[in-house]
């Protein structure tokens, strides 16, 4: 299994706001603070976290193709 990429660019769908960062392994993030405008962004219908929706990298377990945050 390979090491999966933990930088992902969060863009704000609200503001456009973009801001880079570090994924943990071991937990998603269902809501993330945006930077820009104050906003508390949360996940799109279907989608396990704010990397999974709005980010430029998917989770880490999205990515080795495991189960994400059971």
């Amino acid at each position: 299994m390979f090491e999966p990429i933990l930088q992902s660019s969060v863009t704000c769908p609200l503001c456009g706001h973009r801001s880079t960062e570090t994924m943990p392994t071991d937990a998603c993030w269902f809501l993330y603070d945006c930077r820009g405008c104050g906003e508390v962004i949360r996940p799109k219908p279907g989608d396990c976290c704010v990397f999974c929706s709005y980010g430029t990298v998917p989770c880490p377990p999205k990515q080795q193709e495991r189960p994400c945050c059971d």
